[in-house]
C-alpha cells in the first residue's frame, strides 16, 4: 500500500517517517516550497523538524495531484484547513486517515464528518493518541489509537503503519477518538496557564482530573465510548500535552499565564495551536447541549480576551461545591 501524507508540518513529516519505515516510497505534500526542497535535497524538514534525518524513500511534492497515485492518504493538515485542502483534491475517494485534532470552527463538525462531506465516497479512519512529532520521527516508543467504522479497513491500515516502536490499537469509536484529541488541546492550554501563573503541581493535577471529567461528559453526549475517552486518544493524550512545553497548546497557555495576550502569542507562532480554534466552538456546542464545561469556558474567555487570568481563576475557584463525578 503506497501512502501519501497531506501536510508537511512536524506531525505530517513524522508520520511520513513512520510510513516510509514500514516499507515503500512515501509521498509528502507540503504547502511550503522550502519544506519540499529541504526534504528532497537534504532528507530533513529543516523548517518544522530540524535535525532529524528522514528516511530516503520519503519524497516531497508541492503538487497535490501527485498524491492521486497513492492508495491511501494520511491527512495531517490543520483542522480548520482540512475541508479546503480535500476540496482541492481531484480524486479523494481513497481511504483517508485523519491525523489532525480539532473541531471545525465554522460548522461545529467533527473532522470525520468534514471529510465525509468533502469526499463522500472515501472510507475514513482516525489516528490519534499521545504523540510528540519529534519523538515519533526519532523512532521512540509510541502507542496510538486507529479508529474506523470498518474493522477490516482499520486492520489493513494497522498492518501497513505499525512498527515495533509505533504500536497501534484499533477501535470502532471514531467519534470518541476525535473528541479526546480535540478536547485535550483546550485543556492543555489551561494547564499551561497554571504553569505560567505559578500555581503549582496540585493545581495542575486537579485541572487534569476535572478536565477529564469535562471531556467525558462531552464525549458521552456525542456518542463516544467511555473506554475510548479513558484510553490513548483521550486520557493518554491529555496527560502528555498537559505536562510539557513540547505541546504547542501548553506553551500557548504558559505564555498567557505569564501575562502575555493570547492574540500576540498566536500572531507570533509558526505552528498552529489547535486548541485556540477549538475552544470557542467546543464551548458553544457544550452550551447548546447543556454540558457543564467550566474549564473550557475559561479558556474560551482567555483566548477571546473577555477575561484575564485572575478573573477566570476567581470564577473557577468560587464555583459552588459539588459531589465528585462525571
Amino acid at each position: 500500500m503506497r501512502l501519501g501524507v497531506i501536510g508537511g508540518g512536524a506531525w505530517g513529516t513524522a508520520l511520513a517517517q513512520v510510513a516510509a519505515s514500514g516499507g515503500g516510497e512515501t509521498l509528502l505534500w507540503a504547502l511550503e516550497p522550502d519544506v519540499v526542497e529541504s526534504v528532497n535535497a537534504a532528507h530533513e524538514n529543516a523548517t518544522f523538524l530540524a535535525g532529524i534525518p528522514l528516511h530516503p524513500s520519503i519524497r516531497a511534492t508541492a503538487d497535490l495531484g501527485d498524491l492521486e497515485a497513492c492508495d491511501a492518504w494520511l491527512v495531517v493538515t490543520p483542522a480548520q484547513h482540512m475541508r479546503a485542502v480535500l476540496g482541492r483534491a481531484a480524486d479523494c475517494d481513497k481511504p483517508l486517515i485523519l491525523c489532525a485534532k480539532g473541531i471545525e470552527e465554522a460548522s461545529g463538525r467533527l473532522l470525520h464528518e468534514v471529510a465525509k462531506e468533502a469526499c463522500p465516497n472515501a472510507a475514513v479512519a482516525v489516528l490519534s493518541g499521545p504523540t510528540f512529532a519529534h519523538e515519533v520521527a526519532r523512532g521512540m516508543p509510541t502507542a496510538v489509537t486507529l479508529a474506523a467504522d470498518d474493522p477490516a479497513l482499520a486492520e489493513r491500515l494497522r498492518q501497513r503503519l505499525a512498527l515495533p516502536a509505533f504500536r497501534i490499537y484499533v477501535s470502532d469509536d471514531v467519534a470518541g477518538a476525535e473528541i479526546g484529541g480535540a478536547v485535550k488541546n483546550v485543556l492543555a492550554i489551561a494547564c499551561g496557564v497554571v504553569e505560567g501563573k505559578g500555581l503549582g503541581q496540585n493545581a495542575r493535577a486537579a485541572l487534569i482530573g476535572r478536565g477529564f471529567a469535562e471531556m467525558t461528559r462531552f464525549g458521552l453526549a456525542y456518542g463516544a465510548k467511555r473506554e475510548t475517552l479513558a484510553g490513548l486518544s483521550g486520557l493518554g493524550d491529555l496527560v502528555l500535552t498537559c505536562s510539557s512545553t513540547s505541546s504547542r497548546n501548553y506553551s500557548l497557555g504558559k505564555g498567557i499565564g505569564e501575562g502575555r495576550a493570547a492574540a500576540d502569542l498566536l500572531a507570533d507562532r509558526k505552528t498552529v495551536a489547535e486548541g485556540a480554534f477549538t475552544a470557542p466552538v467546543l464551548a458553544r456546542l457544550a452550551r447548546e447541549k447543556n454540558i457543564d464545561m467550566p474549564i473550557v469556558d475559561a479558556v474560551d474567555a482567555l483566548i477571546a480576551g473577555r477575561a484575564n487570568v485572575d478573573q477566570v481563576l476567581d470564577a473557577l475557584l468560587t464555583r459552588p461545591p459539588r459531589a465528585e463525578g462525571i
